[in-house]
C-alpha cells in the first residue's frame, strides 16, 4: 500500500511541477527537485529512498532506449570521435580529478574514487529535458555523450569498489581489460538484440505485439549484457540505434502512432519521477552526516562540484584545440565550438539520478559506513547543484552565447516532403493500375498530392499562402464541429460510445495531418476551441 502512495505522490508531483515550470518559465528539473524536497515535509514520505537497482534495472533501460531511438544517427556518426572521447576518456579524467580534489580536501582515496565515479557521467534525462534550448548539433553531442558515458562510469565505479573492498593495488592492465570487455561486449549484445528485434517484427502484424516487443528489447539488451559483465546501458543504446534504423520498414503506421504515445508519456513520467526522487533524497543524505563530518563533506561537495565543471571545460577546450590542429576535414573543422559554445556545453553537462544511484550502491561496510554516507551526501549536493545552478543558468548562457540558428532541419524537411510527393505523383499512374483505381480517382489524388507539394514550394505568393491558411482553418473548424456533433449524439444516447470513439479516431488523424506534427494548438482539447469554431454553445 505504501508503494502505491509513493507512486501516487510522484505522479501528482510530476504533474504539478511540470505545470508550474511551464507557467513560471523555469527549468522543469529544477522545479521537480524542489517539489521532491518539499514532499519530505510529509512524515510518511520522509524516509523514501531511491533504490539504485530500480534506477539501473527499470528506469534506465526504458529512458536510454527511447533517447537512443529518437537520436540522430547521422549526427552521431558525424561527431563520433568527439562523442566517444567525451563518453569514455572524459569520464575517466573527471573521476581521477575528483578523486585527487576529494583526497586533498580530507577524504580517503577509496571514498574519493567512489565519488569520482558517481559524478563523472552526465545524465541523459536531464540533458533531454533541457536540450531543446540549444542548437541541434550541441544537443546531439550532449545526448549521445550522456547515453554512453554511464557504461564507462559504472566500469570505473566497479574498479573503485573492487580496490576499496579488496585492498588491492591499482592495475592499469586490469582496468583496461575490464573496460574493453565492457564496451566490446555491449556493442555485440546491443547489435545482436537489435538484429533479433528487426527479424521478429517481420512475423508480427498486431500493433500491440510490436509495442510489447519494443518494451522488451531494452530489458533484454541490458540483462544479457550484464550477464556477460558488459555494459548494460551501452547495449541498450546500441539496440535502440539499431532498431531506429530498421523500424521504418518493419513497423506499421498504427503501431508507430500507438507506440509514440506510450513512449512519450512513459518517459515523461519516469523522467519527472526521477527528479522528484532526487529532491526527496536530500534530507536522507544530510541525516547520514553530522557535526564535523558534515562540515568536511560540505567542503568536499563544493570542491568536487567546481572540479567537475573545470575539468569538463578544460577537456572540451583541449579537444577543440587538437581538432583544429590535426583534423584536415574542412567540415569538421568548421564544427569546432567557439569559446562561447564550449561554455554552453560545459553548463549543459548536468548530473542526475544515475550519479545518485551509483553513490547509493556503495556498501555500508566500507569504513564503517562513513564512506557511503559521505559519497551519498557529496553526490547528492553535486546533482542538486548541477540541476539548480546550471539548470537555471543554461537559458541565459545560451542567449549570451548567441549560437547560430540552424535551418538545416527545416530545409531537409521541405526537401524530403517535396521529393517524396514528386515520387508519388510520378508513380501514381502505375499505382492506380495496380490497385484498379478509375481515372477520375487518379486525377483527384494527383491534384491533392500536387497541392501538398506546391504548399512547400518557394514560389507561392502571399495571396496563395493566405488562401491555403484559410482553407486549413476552415477544415479544422469543420472537424471540431463534427467532433462536437458526434459527442452530442453519444450524450443523447443516439449512438454508442464505441461508435463515437471510432469516428473520433478518424477525425483525430485528419486533424493531425492538417496541423502537422508538433503544433502546440494540437494538444488543446476540443472544448477549449469550441467558441472559436462556431459551435452552438
Amino acid at each position: 500500500m505504501f508503494a502505491v502512495q509513493v507512486a501516487a505522490a510522484l505522479g501528482v508531483a510530476v504533474l504539478v511541477g511540470s505545470v508550474l515550470a511551464a507557467r513560471l518559465r523555469l527549468s522543469a528539473p529544477v522545479v521537480l527537485v524542489v517539489i521532491g524536497l518539499l514532499l519530505t515535509i510529509v512524515p510518511s514520505l520522509r524516509r523514501v529512498e531511491l533504490p539504485p537497482e530500480v534506477v539501473l534495472l527499470i528506469f534506465l533501460p526504458i529512458l536510454l532506449f527511447w533517447e537512443s531511438f529518437s537520436a540522430s544517427a547521422r549526427e552521431i556518426r558525424r561527431q563520433l570521435g568527439r562523442i566517444v572521447l567525451s563518453g569514455t576518456l572524459l569520464v575517466v579524467v573527471t573521476a581521477a580529478v575528483v578523486a585527487v580534489v576529494g583526497h586533498a580536501l580530507g577524504l580517503s582515496w577509496a571514498t574519493a574514487w567512489l565519488i569520482g565515479a558517481a559524478v563523472a557521467p552526465t545524465d541523459a534525462t536531464a540533458v533531454a529535458a533541457l536540450g531543446r534550448l540549444m542548437p541541434r548539433r550541441e544537443t546531439t553531442m550532449l545526448q549521445a555523450e550522456s547515453l554512453i558515458n554511464d557504461g564507462t562510469a559504472l566500469v570505473v565505479f566497479g574498479l573503485a569498489l573492487e580496490f576499496a573492498t579488496e585492498d588491492i593495488a591499482f592495475s592499469s592492465a586490469h582496468a583496461g581489460r575490464l573496460l574493453a570487455v565492457s564496451l566490446t561486449g555491449a556493442l555485440v549484445v546491443g547489435a545482436a538484440i537489435g538484429w533479433i528485434d528487426g527479424h521478429v517484427r517481420r512475423f508480427l502484424s498486431n500493433p500491440r505485439h510490436h509495442n510489447v516487443l519494443a518494451v522488451l528489447t531494452p530489458f533484454a539488451a541490458f540483462l544479457v549484457a550484464e550477464e556477460i559483465h558488459a555494459s548494460g546501458v551501452l547495449a541498450v543504446v546500441v539496440s535502440g540505434l539499431w532498431v531506429s534504423q530498421t523500424a521504418p520498414r518493419t513497423v506499421s503506421a498504427q503501431a508507430r502512432q500507438q507506440g509514440t504515445g506510450f513512449w512519450t508519456l512513459t518517459t515523461f513520467l519516469l523522467n519527472g519521477g526521477l527528479f522528484v526522487l532526487i529532491g526527496m533524497e536530500i534530507p536522507i543524505a544530510v541525516d547520514g552526516l553530522a557535526g564535523g563530518d558534515l562540515r568536511s563533506a560540505v567542503a568536499a561537495a563544493v570542491g568536487v562540484y567546481v572540479a567537475v565543471l573545470v575539468t569538463r571545460f578544460a577537456f572540451i577546450s583541449a579537444m577543440s584545440l587538437l581538432g583544429r590542429l590535426f583534423d584536415r576535414n574542412q567540415e569538421r573543422r568548421e564544427m569546432r565550438s567557439t569559446l562561447r559554445g564550449r561554455v554552453v556545453v560545459t553548463v549543459a553537462g548536468l548530473r542526475g539520478a544515475v550519479s545518485l544511484a551509483v553513490a547509493l550502491s556503495v556498501p555500508a561496510t566500507i569504513a564503517g559506513g562513513a564512506a557511503r554516507d559521505t559519497a551519498v551526501f557529496v553526490t547528492a549536493c553535486v546533482v542538486v547543484g548541477s540541476l539548480t545552478i546550471q539548470g537555471l543558468l543554461l537559458p541565459h548562457v545560451v542567449r549570451w552565447a548567441e549560437l547560430p540558428e540552424e535551418s538545416t532541419t527545416q530545409d531537409e524537411l521541405d526537401f524530403a516532403i517535396v521529393t517524396a510527393l514528386d515520387a508519388a505523383i510520378f508513380a501514381l499512374p502505375e499505382l492506380a493500375e495496380r490497385v484498379g483505381a478509375d481515372e477520375d480517382v487518379l486525377d483527384e489524388v494527383r491534384d491533392e498530392y500536387t497541392e501538398w507539394r506546391d504548399l512547400r514550394a518557394d514560389d507561392i505568393d502571399e495571396e496563395e499562402i493566405r488562401r491555403r491558411e484559410q482553407y486549413r482553418a476552415l477544415r479544422l473548424a469543420a472537424i471540431a464541429h463534427q467532433r462536437e456533433t458526434v459527442v452530442r449524439l453519444r450524450d443523447d444516447h443516439v449512438i454508442d460510445g464505441a461508435v463515437q470513439r471510432r469516428i473520433e479516431a478518424r477525425l483525430d488523424i485528419e486533424e493531425i495531418r492538417l496541423r502537422g506534427p508538433g503544433e502546440r494548438n494540437a494538444a488543446r482539447p476540443p472544448a477549449a476551441r469550441r467558441r472559436s469554431v462556431g459551435s452552438d454553445e
